[in-house]
């Protein structure tokens, strides 16, 4: 057995894996406050997008698995019961700026290190999360009525995000 953690391994330094362990949370977040919502919304959001971290534990790309189940150790898990702390960065435009540059960091990290299939299926996983995020919760309207499912902003967060991992 070695002490060398699985993620040296593969060619990573300690930070580059803070990076891709640290984007997934980071896009949730960004995709939740690109539209202000109720308490009770944000909430919705938080959860089903820590759900589709969760669900990641099942992917077939080692990467993914390895950085959701890393994900998960740092902010809940939510098959045992944990709850995330809901964070409210108090620029949300700024933050979600933060997470489109770091999100073309970890982009060309991948192409340099990881295989095609685990790159591949590390930004489609991010993406994914944002869709989900933004569709959990409608926005706007009175009692439901006349809300949006995905906001302007929403989807102006996803595309940017889905352009630089494209790129």
């Amino acid at each position: 057995m070695t002490d060398v953690p699985l993620y040296a391994q593969w060619g990573f330094t300690d930070s580059e894996w803070g990076l891709l362990v640290g984007l997934p949370q980071a896009v949730l977040t960004a995709a939740s406050v690109a539209t202000p919502d109720s308490a009770r919304k944000t909430r919705a959001e938080s959860a089903a997008g820590q759900d589709k971290i969760s669900d990641a534990r099942a992917s077939a790309s080692p990467l993914v698995l390895a950085v959701a189940t890393a994900a998960l150790a740092q902010a809940g898990d939510p098959e045992l019961g944990e709850e995330p702390p809901v964070i409210e960065p108090s620029d949300p435009i700024g933050y979600a700026e933060d997470v489109v540059n770091r999100a073309a960091e970890a982009n060309a990290l991948l192409a340099a290190k990881a295989t095609e299939q685990d790159a591949e299926t590390y930004k489609h996983w991010l993406v994914e999360i944002t869709d989900t995020v933004v569709g959990a919760a409608s926005s706007g309207g009175v009692l439901g009525i006349g809300a949006e499912s995905v906001t302007d902003d929403e989807r102006n967060f996803r595309d940017r995000l889905a352009k630089v991992l494209a790129g």
